[in-house]
Formats: C-alpha cells, sequence, structure tokens
C-alpha cells in the first residue's frame, strides 16, 4: 500500500492495478448497481395495497381527511379529488407553525402500492439490461413512503408482502425485545425469496440500515411513549422531559433534524447505547444469515447506513466485525456526502468498504451537465485524480459511482435546471432542486439537452468504480428533489397521462410525454454490456492520456492483464478529434460505434462527434 502511495501522488493521473490484495469484497469491483425505491418500482400485488389505517404516525399524519391509492399511471402534478380538497382546505402545523398544505405535503400522503413482488417480477427485465446488483432503498416495516421511520428492523413492512392483516397479526404475538420469540412473516419469507432468486441469477442485494433513528410507531418507542420513565426502553432515545403534570412539563425528545416521527436512538462514546447496540446487531444477523446456521448464501449481501455520519465510529467498527464475521465478502456502503478528509475515517479498513460516490457525482455534474459554471478538462480530471489516490487500492473500485438519487433531483431535471446551485454545495442544492423553488423547471429534458446523459453514463460505465443507476434513469425519467425524484418507475406495458399540470395547478401549453425512451434504454444496455464484457472496465489500471481545455476533450486508458481499452470523450457541441500517439501500432475497434481505426507508429488520430465518446478495445492476444 505504502508503494501505490507514493506512485499515485508522484502520477496524479493513475491508479494502480485493482488486483492488489485489500479489504473490499471483490465482486464488488465488478457491481452494475441499481438502486430501487420499493413503493414506487412496480405494483406486483395490488390485494396488498396500504389502507389509510397504515399510513398512520408518517408525516404528514392525517387520519380524518379522505384518501386512497394513487393511479399508478397518473399525472404527477395533478391532484386527485381528494387531495384537491385537502389542499385547499387543510392546514399544515409543524414545528408550532401553521400554514397551508403545498403539492409537497400532498404527495408525502400518496401511496402507488410497490412491493416486494413487483420486484420478483421485473427481475428479467433487471438482468437482461445487465443489472447483477441492487439496493433497495429501505423495506423494513413502516408507515411511510420512504421508510426511513422503521417500526422495527426485523421484519419486512406487511405491505410489501402478500398478507399485511396476517402478518400484523403474527408480529402481535412477538415480544419484540427478545429476538428467540421473532417470527417469520409471509413479507418476511417474500423478501428471503427474493434473496434466493438472486442469487440464483448470479445477482447480489444489499438493505438499506437506518441506525440512528427509528419511528415514532416503533415497538420501543410506542412503550416509552405509553409507559414513561418506567419503560423497559426509558433510555433507548434522548428524551428531554416526560409527562408530569406535577412539574409542568409534557414529554419531549430529539428526533433526527428536529423531525419528532424520527425520534433518535441514544449514543455515548461508543456509539449506540447497549439496548439499541443489541437490537441492530440482532437484526443484523437475522438478515445476514436467516437460517442461523453460519452459511450466510441465504442471507442479503451486504448493507448501505443511512445517515451513517450520525452514529459515532466505534459503534462502527463494532458492527464491522460482526457483519464480516457472519460473510467476510458482504459489502457495506455508507452514506456520507463530504469532502475526502471527512471520508477518510470510514475507509480505512476497519468500517466501511466504500461511500455513495457522491463527489464522483458532484465532478461529473460540474463537467459533463453545467454549461455556464463548467469546470476545465484539466480540472475534471485532477478532482477524479484526488478521489483515486485518497484511499486504499481497492476503495477506488467498490465505490458507488451515481448521479440521480432518491435524495437528488434525477439527471434529467439536472440538466434542465444547469448552472443552479451547484450540487456540491448540498445544504443550498437540496432546497434549490426542490420544487418549493418556484425557479425550478420541472419539465421533461429535450433531446439535445438529454446528451450530456448519454455521455455521461459512457464515462460512468468505463470509468473506475462501480456504477449505480437509480431506477428509471435509464429509461428517461425526469424529477425534482425528493418528493418528486420519488416517481412511479415509468413501464412500457403501462400507458400513461402525458404530465399537463405544474406544482402550482397550473396547466403546461405543451404537455411533457411520459414513456420509455427506448433508445436511452437501449444506450444504457449496451454500455452496461460492455462494461460487463471487459473486463479492463472493472479490474483495470487507469491512466489519464489527454485533458484537454480547448477542445473539451478527455482520454484515459484502462488495462487488465492482456487487455487494454482506451476511452475518448468530447465534452463540446462541436466535432472535434483527439490525438492519442501513446496508442500501439495497429487496429483498435469501437466497441460503442461498432467502428475499426487503425493507429500508425505515431499514435491514432480519432474523430470525434458532439457530445459522444469512443471505447477502442485491443486485446494484446489478437496483436500477435
Amino acid at each position: 500500500m505504502r508503494r501505490f502511495l507514493i506512485c499515485a501522488l508522484a502520477l496524479s493521473s493513475h491508479v494502480s492495478s485493482a488486483a492488489e490484495p485489500d479489504f473490499v469484497p471483490q465482486w464488488a469491483k465488478s457491481a452494475v448497481w441499481y438502486q430501487i425505491f420499493p413503493e414506487r418500482f412496480r405494483n406486483g400485488d395490488p390485494k396488498n395495497d396500504p389502507q389509510l389505517a397504515d399510513l398512520a404516525g408518517a408525516f404528514p399524519d392525517l387520519p380524518d381527511l379522505p384518501w386512497q391509492i394513487s393511479p399508478w399511471t397518473s399525472d404527477w402534478y395533478e391532484r386527485q379529488p381528494w387531495e384537491r380538497w385537502e389542499g385547499q382546505q387543510r392546514l399544515f402545523v409543524r414545528d408550532g407553525e401553521t400554514r397551508p398544505s403545498n403539492i409537497l405535503d400532498v404527495v408525502q400522503r400518496r401511496r402507488y402500492g410497490g412491493d416486494l413482488q413487483g420486484i420478483l417480477d421485473r427481475l428479467d427485465y433487471l438482468q437482461d439490461l445487465g443489472i447483477n446488483a441492487l439496493y433497495l432503498n429501505p423495506v423494513f416495516d413502516s408507515p411511510s413512503l420512504h421508510k426511513y421511520d422503521a417500526v422495527s428492523y426485523h421484519h419486512i413492512d406487511p405491505n410489501f408482502g402478500p398478507d399485511p392483516a396476517g402478518d400484523r397479526a403474527l408480529i402481535a404475538k412477538e415480544n419484540p425485545g427478545d429476538p428467540k420469540t421473532w417470527v417469520w412473516t409471509s413479507a418476511d419469507k417474500l423478501a428471503l425469496k427474493l434473496i434466493r432468486e438472486l442469487h440464483r441469477r448470479g445477482m447480489r442485494v444489499i438493505f438499506d440500515g437506518v441506525f440512528n433513528h427509528l419511528g415514532y410507531n416503533s415497538w420501543p418507542f410506542a412503550d416509552v411513549r405509553r409507559r414513561q420513565q418506567q419503560s423497559s426502553y426509558a433510555d433507548w432515545f434522548t428524551v428531554k422531559s416526560w409527562d408530569d403534570p406535577a412539574k409542568g412539563t409534557k414529554f419531549d425528545y430529539e428526533g433526527w433534524f428536529g423531525f419528532k416521527t424520527l425520534p433518535e436512538l441514544r449514543e455515548d462514546a461508543n456509539g449506540l447505547v447497549e439496548g439499541p447496540r443489541n437490537y441492530v446487531f440482532a437484526a443484523t444477523r437475522r438478515w445476514m444469515d436467516p437460517d442461523g446456521d453460519g452459511n450466510p448464501a441465504d442471507g442479503i449481501d451486504g448493507w448501505r447506513l443511512d445517515v451513517a455520519f450520525c452514529i459515532a465510529h466505534p459503534f462502527w467498527k463494532a458492527w464491522r466485525k460482526e457483519v464480516k464475521r457472519i460473510n467476510p465478502e458482504a459489502y457495506l456502503t455508507a452514506e456520507v456526502i463530504e469532502p475526502i478528509e471527512q471520508l477518510k475515517p470510514y475507509l480505512q479498513g476497519d468500517e466501511f468498504d466504500a461511500v455513495m460516490n457522491y463527489n464522483f457525482a458532484f465532478a461529473c455534474a460540474d463537467y459533463f451537465v453545467a454549461e455556464k459554471k463548467r469546470i476545465r478538462t484539466t480540472e475534471f480530471d485532477r478532482l477524479l485524480a484526488d478521489l483515486r489516490r485518497a484511499f486504499a487500492p481497492g476503495v477506488a473500485y467498490v465505490q458507488q459511482n451515481l448521479f440521480s438519487s432518491h435524495d437528488t433531483n434525477r439527471i434529467g431535471s439536472h440538466i434542465v435546471n444547469r448552472d443552479g446551485v451547484a450540487f456540491r454545495d448540498w445544504g443550498a442544492y437540496f432546497g434549490a432542486s426542490q420544487v418549493s423553488n418556484r425557479g425550478y423547471d420541472t419539465r421533461k429534458p429535450t433531446p439535445e439537452e438529454q446528451r450530456a446523459q448519454r455521455l455521461f453514463a459512457i464515462f460512468q460505465m468505463t470509468y473506475v468504480g462501480a456504477p449505480m443507476i437509480y431506477y428509471g434513469d435509464e429509461v428517461g425519467m425526469w424529477g425534482a428533489n425528493d418528493p418528486c425524484s420519488r416517481k412511479p418507475m415509468v413501464w412500457d406495458d403501462l400507458d400513461y397521462a402525458d404530465e399537463v399540470y405544474r406544482p402550482d395547478g397550473s396547466k403546461s401549453a405543451q404537455p411533457d410525454k411520459v414513456q420509455v425512451d427506448r433508445p436511452l434504454l437501449a444506450h444504457y444496455r449496451k454500455l452496461i454490456a460492455l462494461r460487463r464484457q471487459h473486463a479492463a472496465l472493472n479490474l483495470g489500471d487507469f491512466e489519464t492520456l489527454a485533458a484537454l481545455d480547448e477542445p473539451q476533450v478527455f482520454a484515459f486508458r484502462r488495462r487488465h492483464e492482456a487487455e487494454e481499452i482506451v476511452v475518448v470523450l468530447n465534452n463540446s457541441k462541436a466535432t472535434e478529434s483527439a490525438e492519442l500517439p501513446q496508442l500501439a501500432a495497429g487496429p483498435w475497434r469501437d466497441v460503442l460505434n461498432d467502428e475499426v481505426f487503425r493507429a500508425e507508429s505515431k499514435g491514432l488520430r480519432v474523430p470525434l462527434p458532439p457530445q459522444w465518446g469512443r471505447i477502442l478495445v485491443r486485446d494484446a492476444a489478437s496483436q500477435r
């Protein structure tokens, strides 16, 4: 590792081969990730759709108002009859302030009925796309659409399974504080079936672990609310005051970022205190080794850890040891959206293997998407080099290289709203990319604008690290930040209403057609197939060959064993060309565009269409 760091400092554009020994799971270097928001992916079983009572405790909790399941194919900003009544007459109260409801409040109450059966039904689609690893947003029992307010960590949400009423009756018979009494509900068993089917197909799956907080309805917090200081779980939460008429105090507690629907689990210097810590460890074992037989083959392949920065490092170190004891090849990735120096403590080999690589997304947004504020190619190259050399060698190869997620606007909408608040300015960006910002444009990107997404995808699928697609980006979905990035998935067997309405209820003069973008889908399918066919794109070293500011051309080389691949990108709107003197003489096949070029003794000059790229392959064995 010391030799690698010296080389990385000397040659900032180069990264050593991923073949070196390291602490990350080796399978993750060849992962192509697909992030699924379960409630919005596919409704495979309408019989388990949520009822109004299932929403109790989720924001906004309005049990006295009308409600029904939202039509999957409806216009996103068009209010349904029950939503129009609510929006006109209801005032929302939060943190002591009263205000009229808005479209974001309304959308938070929506449920579309996505479930685990829907994921099972669409595994052929995912496999045909080339996906071999799934990251599922929270699937645990919860009343919200997002499921970050868990009722428990040891049960799948009953509305994701085939028998919600039967599952809740089973759960009611447990002593949730005693893992020996835990049962397997029908939803739990369906999750195990999904895991088995994924493994049969050679695909991996990780669950979202939300261990910083539970939900308002969670079993320990419900007991604390009911029994106050007498609860066995009173020390699980940070309670500010108890109900005490004599003292004139009311029950109050710490909620994550002030959200009272998300009571925080209590911490000390070592992270979670003993009670919740033991519960998290027990739930971890349950999903990683369901049979408890010491063989993790029937369990999940790892975890994505929500707001990992909110829990002290000693907890993650102890938890990693337990995870790796159960499955040494388990993959651990964290949501830590921070600069490199603040990421380093998490990626030393004793906590996480990777992070959701938002720094990669920030650099790509600044280069491929921005126009007026676009960074130079040399700056883009430097930012990438800083990320590659920041950690142990294997880490770069398993980082989840993303752009969109459930916490961002989609790449299509980011392009429409380019040159706004910088993506990397996370605090300001989040609000600026929501429809509450009246300057935000919610329209569909034009084909010309979409070229930036296509070019980004070429880079994403050929660069160092594990590419991650947010569900629907591959078919051209667009949307503002949370909650509008969580629209129902667009499928080719469903007919969708055009997007006519704007967030304020007015109508657009030019409706946006909602349908699968087949050429874009074919583009992603081809790129993923190329990545999986060529080991150099997964495991190869990295070397910058050209980083030109004028014209905006970026070229790099990936090599692994006998295979050599050169990727050349043109980030300008004009036809350009690239001189590549480093290329060996002989034929080079452009596998993206199905063309062949022949390098001479002085290298190769290759033409580049606007906002497009070439993937040039030279197999050393074929040159003999």
